[in-house]
């Protein structure tokens, strides 16, 4: 059932981007006529629409693959509570929750890259992180483009977050437009971002951000520079690791001490009990 449900996800995928995708073309972003004469909302509409309709033919093969893993017996997650079956422990995307957050997208590789670089750079984990995502993706300009875009987008949207948010938690009303207005923000911050991704080249990549002024560049600058951005809690982690080289001695032979008790404690408690069954056996 799984593998039918996804196949069934690849023809409407396949036969939506042979279609939709080709009337809403990216690259009308940067056409000389579009941006002398359409207006900045109806430039940054068309921008998400079409880069909303670039992504089935990322949902066909990735949920293909996906279907052909879980026809080989990979990827059973178990039952969930009403007893049904999960065939989704390596899909690479939720395409019902990709407009919501963008840890739905890419999954695996995402998951990847959080636990050889994120999780182990010394310093700046965030840049390194993308950096290496660039890398990864291959060689055209356009990854690299996108993904140090993302390296501001990211950094200012952490740095607002940290700074403003608790202001428009307290009242459900305010916390509601917050979240409207956040999540509008980051759907265009998202679509802005990726354009040189879809372009692949540099010149028509610089084109569209000229276009646009490299708006969204110089914002993410201006709240980096206004906004502080706290330490992670990794950094504090390892702020706390720094102690005397005695003191780490100190510990290191009290732990030394402690397994030696623990372990003459349970050498003599299993003493304790072959002696008691060597008794019972006896008898």
């Amino acid at each position: 059932i799984a593998v039918a449900q996804k196949l069934l996800i690849c023809g409407l995928s396949l036969l939506f981007h042979m279609t939709i995708t080709k009337t809403l073309p990216v690259e009308y972003n940067i056409d000389d006529n579009f941006r002398a004469t359409a207006s900045w909302p109806v430039r940054f509409f068309y921008l998400y629409v079409s880069l909303m309709a670039a992504r089935p033919k990322y949902y066909f093969a990735w949920t293909l693959a996906d279907a052909i893993n879980n026809a080989a017996g990979f990827g059973f997650r178990g039952y969930d509570k009403n007893g049904v079956t999960r065939w989704d422990l390596i899909s690479n995307l939720r395409i019902q929750q990709i407009e919501m957050f963008l840890d739905n997208w890419n999954i695996q590789t995402a998951l990847w890259l959080k636990r050889v670089c994120y999780e182990r750079a010394t310093f700046s984990p965030t840049i390194q992180t993308f950096i290496l995502s660039a890398i990864w993706h291959g060689v055209y300009p356009g990854y690299y483009l996108t993904f140090l875009t993302g390296v501001l987008m990211t950094l200012a949207a952490r740095a607002l977050r940290n700074n403003i948010r608790h202001y428009f938690v307290e009242s459900p009303a305010v916390k509601l437009c917050y979240d409207i207005i956040t999540w509008m923000a980051t759907q265009v911050a998202i679509s802005y971002t990726v354009v040189p991704f879809v372009l692949l080249s540099v010149k028509p990549s610089f084109t569209f951000y000229s276009s646009c002024y490299f708006c969204l560049h110089i914002a993410s600058i201006v709240v980096l520079l206004v906004f502080p951005l706290k330490r992670t809690q990794k950094g504090s982690k390892k702020h706390e690791s720094i102690q005397p080289v005695w003191s780490k001695k100190l510990e290191e032979e009290n732990l030394l001490q402690k397994n030696s008790y623990c372990t003459t404690n349970n050498s003599f408690s299993q003493k304790q009990e072959i002696t008691c069954r060597y008794q019972a056996l006896k008898q």
